[in-house]
C-alpha cells in the first residue's frame, strides 16, 4: 500500500512517499526536496542481540555518484568506502534516532539512507535525517518519534530556512537543528563568531518548521505505520508496590523504567551496596573511581550468585541506578558533583606551546584528567586535499583530525584507523577553529592540525579546540582571534534542572545533556548538542549557552597567560611561500618554450614555483632567501619598462644612427648616438660592441611604445661614476 504527503517548506516542495520501494525493508520512506531525492529504510534482526553494553543501531548514509550525473574515480570506477563526509553525516542522522529507541529493544537496527539524485542545491543531510525518521516509524521497532530537521542558515541580518549550498557561501551560520514537536533534540553547526542571542533566534525559529515536518510526517505515519513489536523477552516485573516503595525511597533520582524482573534481589543490592558506592564515586581520579566500583560490583555478584543464579545483570543495572542517584541527588539537591566541584566550576587547566622541537607549531592543553597534545604544520599548495563530493570539487586547505588511541583511556584494544567517533570530534574541531584562520590571500599555507588524545575523561574535542589553538598561535599562523571549547551537561528531574559546567565523563554518561560550544570572545564557531530527555526549554537553552560563554572567556585567560597572540614570524622550519601577481598575458614569459624558463628559475634558487592561470604565483622554498631570489627573477622577467629608472642591458644590435639595447627580457630601446656618450663620436663601434653590457637610462617611452634609452644621462650622474661603472661590469 502505498501513499505521499507533502508541504511547502522555504518556498520548496517536501515530498515524503512509502510503499513503492523497498517493500521488503521493515520500514521504507522516499523523500524529495527540490530535485534531490533520498531512500531511507530500517531493517531489524529477528532475534535480540544478548550482551551488548551499547545500544545495536547502525546508521549508513551513502551517496550514489549517479545522483549528480557522475562516474567514480579511481581504477575500480565504483563507489568504495565511505567518505568523510558520509561518515559525518551518518553521525548527523544517528544522534536525534538513538535516544528515541527503546533500551531494552535489543534487536539489532539498521539505517540505511542511499542519495538518489542530488540538485547542487540543497544538501540531502537534512532529508535524510526526516526520511530516516519516517521510515523508523512507519516499522515495527519500537520507537518514540518522529522527529523533524531543519538547516538554518544567516546572511547579514536574515535567517534562511534551508539555505542553498550558494547561500551558505554568503552565510556567517550552518546550523543543522532535529526536535520532535515538544523541544530541539539536536544541534549541529557552525559560524562566524555567532553571538548567543543570535544562535537562540535562530534555533527558536527552526523549532517553528521542525513541528511542519513532524506534522507532515504524522500524517504518513497515522496512515500507514505498522503495528509495534513487543519488546522481546520483557517480563513485567511482580506487582509489590512495598518493594518498588523502597526502591524509589532509596533511590529517588534512578529512571522511571529502572524497576527490575528481580525486585526483591535490587533492594537487596541496594542495602548492600550503596553506602560503598556513594563512597567510591567521591574518589577524584577516574581509574581509581572506576577500579573500585568494578570491585564492589564483582563483591555484589559474588555474594548474591548462590542465591539468585543468573542475575548478574539485575546486579549490574541496579548498581548503575546507584550511581545515576547518587550523581543526580548531588546536582540537585547539594548543587555538588562528584568530583567535588561546584556545578559552573572548570577543571584544572594547564597549557603549554613549543613542546616538541621540530613541528612547525605545538600546544599541550590539559583540563583535569583530560588532554590533548596538538601540533600545527604547514605545507604548500601542494599540500591541499583534493575534495571530490557530490556536490562540487574542490582544494581543502585547512584539516584537523583527532586521534583517540587506547591509552588515552587505559583501555586495550586493536590499534586501528581513525573510526567514526574520531572522525566526528575531528570535523567538530576543525569546524570551531575555520572560522578565525587568515584568509588563503593573506596567508598561502596549507595547515593540518593534529590531535592526539593523551588522556580522556571528557570533553576531548573541545580539548582539541583549545589545543588547536595554542598550536595555530605557536607556529606563527595570524588567526584572528583565539577559540576555546567546553561542554555543557544538564541534570533535570520534573521542573528542576541544573547545568554541569565542564562535564567528565560520568556527567555526560548519567546526565541529561552533552552540549558542547566553541568560540572567540565575539561568539560562537561551532555548537553540537545531544540530549536524552524531550524537556529542553528555551529558558535552558538561554542558561547553557550563557554559562558556556563564562566557562569559555575563562579557559581563553588561561590559554592567554601561556601564549597571548600569534608569534611574529612562523617557524624557521616551515616552508617560507612568496606571492608575486603578474599579468597573465606574461605568464609565458616566466614558462618560456618548453618550461625553459621557469625550470631554470627552480634549479638555480631551489624554490618550486605554482603559477596559476590567473597571474599569481606561489613560490615556495626552504629558506627564505632562496624564495627571494625566484620572486626577484620572476619580478624581473616580468617588469615593465619605466621612465627615470637606469638598467643595465645588453647592445643586441648596432645602427649607424645608435645602438639597440635589451634592458629587460623581450624589452629593447634606442640609444641614439648623441645619447652614446659624453662627448661627441663619429660612429657607434667606437664606444660599444655587440653583447656588451652597459648603464642606460630610460628617457621616454612615446605613444607607439618604443623606448628611448641614454647612456650619457648615467654618465652625467653623480651617483653613476660611468667610466669606472662600465669597466667594472664589462
Amino acid at each position: 500500500m502505498a501513499g505521499k504527503v507533502e508541504a511547502e517548506i522555504a518556498k520548496r516542495l517536501l515530498i515524503i512517499e512509502t510503499g513503492n520501494l523497498a517493500k521488503q525493508a521493515a520500514g521504507s520512506a522516499l523523500v524529495r526536496y527540490g530535485e534531490t531525492v533520498i531512500l531511507a529504510t530500517v531493517t531489524v534482526a529477528p532475534e535480540p542481540k544478548e550482551g551488548e553494553s551499547f545500544f545495536p543501531l547502525t546508521v549508513d548514509y551513502r551517496e550514489r555518484t549517479y545522483a549528480a550525473g557522475k562516474i567514480p574515480g579511481g581504477f575500480f570506477k565504483r563507489e568504495g568506502r565511505p567518505r568523510e563526509n558520509e561518515v559525518v553525516t551518518s553521525r548527523l542522522i544517528d544522534r536525534p534516532l538513538r535516544p528515541l529507541f527503546d533500551k531494552n529493544f535489543l534487536n539489532e537496527i539498521q539505517v540505511m539512507i542511499t542519495v538518489l539524485s542530488s540538485d547542487q542545491e540543497n544538501d540531502a543531510d537534512v532529508p535524510s535525517i526526516i526520511g530516516a525518521s519516517c521510515a523508523v516509524s512507519l516499522s515495527a521497532v519500537p520507537f518514540a518519534g518522529p522527529i523533524g530537521a531543519v538547516r538554518v542558515g544567516r546572511i547579514g541580518e536574515k535567517f534562511i530556512i534551508n539555505p542553498t549550498f550558494a547561500q551558505l557561501e554568503e552565510s556567517s551560520l550552518d546550523l543543522v537543528v532535529a526536535g520532535n514537536r515538544n523541544t530541539v533534540t539536536m544541534l549541529e553547526g557552525g559560524g562566524r563568531e555567532v553571538p548567543e542571542e543570535v544562535l537562540q533566534e535562530a534555533i527558536k525559529l527552526a523549532h517553528k518548521v521542525i513541528i511542519e515536518v513532524v506534522d507532515l510526517e504524522e500524517k504518513l505515519i497515522k496512515q500507514f505505520a505498522k503495528p509495534k513489536m513487543e519488546l522481546p523477552g520483557k517480563e513485567e516485573p511482580p506487582k509489590n508496590e512495598e518493594l518498588e516503595k523502597e526502591f524509589y525511597r532509596r533511590l529517588p533520582y534512578a529512571e522511571r523504567k529502572a524497576i527490575t524482573v528481580n525486585l526483591e534481589l535490587s533492594v537487596r543490592v541496594i542495602e548492600f551496596c550503596q553506602g560503598k558506592v556513594e563512597e567510591a564515586l567521591r574518589i577524584s581520579d577516574k581509574l581509581e573511581r572506576e577500579k573500585r566500583i568494578n570491585e564492589i560490583a564483582s563483591g555484589v555478584i559474588d555474594k548474591f550468585s548462590q542465591d539468585y543464579p543468573e542475575q548478574e545483570k539485575t546486579i549490574t543495572d541496579t548498581i548503575g541506578q546507584v550511581e545515576r542517584n547518587y550523581l543526580r541527588r548531588l546536582a540537585l539537591e547539594e548543587n555538588k558533583r562528584i568530583d567535588g566541584r561546584k556545578i559552573d566550576e572548570v577543571r584544572p587547566i594547564s597549557c603549554a606551546v613549543g613542546v616538541l622541537p621540530r613541528t612547525h607549531g605545538s600546544g599541550l592543553f590539559t583540563r583535569g584528567q583530560t588532554q590533548a597534545l596538538v601540533t600545527t604544520t604547514l605545507g604548500t599548495s601542494q599540500d591541499m586535499q583534493v575534495m571530490d563530493e557530490l556536490e562540487r570539487e574542490y582544494k581543502k586547505r585547512f584539516m584537523l583530525h583527532y586521534n583517540f588511541p587506547p591509552f588515552s583511556t587505559g583501555e586495550v584494544r586493536p590499534a586501528r584507523g581513525p573510526g567514526r567517533r574520531e572522525i566526528g570530534h575531528g570535523v567538530l574541531a576543525e569546524t570551531a577553529l575555520s572560522p578565525v584562520l587568515p584568509r588563503e590571500e593573506e596567508f598561502p599555507y596549507t595547515i593540518r592540525i593534529v590531535s592526539d588524545i593523551l588522556e580522556s575523561n571528557g570533553s576531548s574535542s573541545m580539548a582539541s579546540v583549545c589545543g588547536g589553538t595554542l598550536s595555530l598561535m605557536d607556529a606563527g599562523v595570524p588567526i584572528t582571534a583565539p577559540v576555546a571549547g567546553v561542554a555543557m551537561g544538564l541534570v533535570k528531574e520534573g521542573e528542576r534542572a541544573v547545568l554541569l559546567t565542564d562535564i567528565i565523563g560520568m556527567e555526560d554518561f548519567l546526565g541529561d545533556m552533552d552540549f558542547k560550544v566553541a568560540g572567540s570572545r565575539k561568539g560562537i564557531t561551532a555548537i553540537q548538542l545531544d540530549v536524552k530527555t524531550d524537556q529542553i526549554t528555551p529558558e535552558i537553552m538561554a542558561k547553557a549557552l550563557e554559562q558556556s560563554r563564562k566557562a569559555r572567556l575563562f579557559i581563553l585567560e588561561k590559554m592567554q597567560e601561556k601564549i597571548e597572540a600569534p608569534r611574529k614570524e612562523i617557524s624557521s622550519l616551515a616552508p617560507k611561500i612568496l606571492i608575486v601577481e603578474i599579468n597573465p598575458d606574461k605568464i609565458r614569459e616566466v614558462i618560456g618554450p618548453g618550461g625553459k624558463i621557469v625550470n631554470k628559475i627552480q634549479n638555480e634558487t631551489g624554490a618550486k614555483l605554482d603559477i596559476g592561470h590567473d597571474g599569481v604565483i606561489v613560490i615556495t622554498a626552504d629558506t627564505r632567501e632562496a624564495a627571494n631570489a625566484a620572486k626577484e627573477m620572476v619580478e624581473y622577467l616580468t617588469a615593465d619598462v619605466e621612465v627615470g629608472k637606469i638598467y643595465k642591458g645588453k647592445v643586441t644590435r648596432i645602427k649607424d644612427f645608435g645602438a639597440f639595447v635589451e634592458v629587460l627580457p623581450g624589452k629593447e630601446g634606442l640609444v641614439h648616438i648623441s645619447q652614446l656618450a659624453d662627448r661627441r663620436i663619429n660612429k657607434v663601434s667606437d664606444v660599444v660592441k655587440e653583447g656588451q653590457e652597459i648603464l642606460v637610462k630610460c628617457m621616454e617611452i612615446d605613444h607607439e611604445g618604443r623606448i628611448n634609452l641614454s647612456r650619457k644621462a648615467v654618465l652625467k650622474e653623480k651617483q653613476f661614476p660611468g667610466r669606472k661603472r662600465e669597466k667594472d661590469i664589462k
